[in-house]
């Protein structure tokens, strides 16, 4: 399977208070179709690693492979119509807006991306609430919905632009076992039956046993 991202030598530093190097030569790649667990203590740099791989970081050295394009260097509007494209987001908290409808919350980010009729964009979202088992909560709100189904909302709106990989940080964070135990097995569908590829930072131990592989980070360095 080819890589779907790949870094090399990469390279961060904090300056305040003082100097201090939270990331040291990070070098890896993931393959299309992967599920990928980052695990480590809180201060390990995993979230930091996250926030390089999904560009949303540009301040480090070393060099960032997606979809064999070096974005390295690209410049701020480039990086975010690569996001908008290629990139989706699960958080540990799902930021849907309460107000609007299951169905209006996932279009959002294919509205933004602009390529699509909103009709269009309104067929592809329900056939993602579909893929998660919420077609029919599609017209209710938000703020309407168990945790649990507003988390696979917020998944859903990740999959409304066909993105390369879906990022996630804690995403199963805020959920109770069961719920947990549901994203999973939505997140290992969608690498194995879509060719999806997923990377997660995760404290849950049973969520990273689970996944494909496992990169483990201390003090900054993945443990080989």
């Amino acid at each position: 399977m080819k890589a779907i991202l790949k870094t090399e030598n990469v390279d961060k530093f904090f300056y305040q208070p003082v100097e201090f190097q939270v990331l040291k030569n990070i070098e890896f790649e993931v393959k299309k179709g992967e599920l990928l667990s980052m695990i480590g203590k809180s201060g390990s740099g995993k979230s930091t690693l996250l926030y390089i791989l999904s560009t949303m970081d540009t301040d480090y050295k070393g060099k960032l492979f997606i979809d064999n394009q070096l974005v390295t260097g690209l410049s701020k509007d480039e990086l975010a119509d690569l996001r908008n494209e290629k990139i989706g987001f699960v958080f540990q908290f799902h930021y849907l807006l309460a107000e609007f409808s299951c169905l209006q919350n996932v279009m959002i980010p294919a509205l933004k991306l602009g390529k699509l009729p909103k009709k269009e964009i309104e067929e592809r979202a329900y056939q993602k609430l579909e893929i998660l088992g919420l077609q029919d909560q599609a017209l209710k709100p938000a703020s309407k919905l168990s945790g649990g189904q507003q988390q696979r909302v917020a998944i859903a709106r990740a999959l409304i632009n066909d993105p390369l990989i879906i990022m996630g940080d804690e995403p199963t964070g805020n959920l109770d076992s069961k719920n947990t135990d549901i994203v999973f097995d939505i997140f290992q569908d969608l690498t194995r039956n879509y060719g999806q590829t997923i990377i997660a930072v995760t404290h849950d131990d049973d969520f990273a046993k689970k996944s494909d592989r496992i990169i483990e980070m201390k003090d900054g360095q993945i443990l080989k």
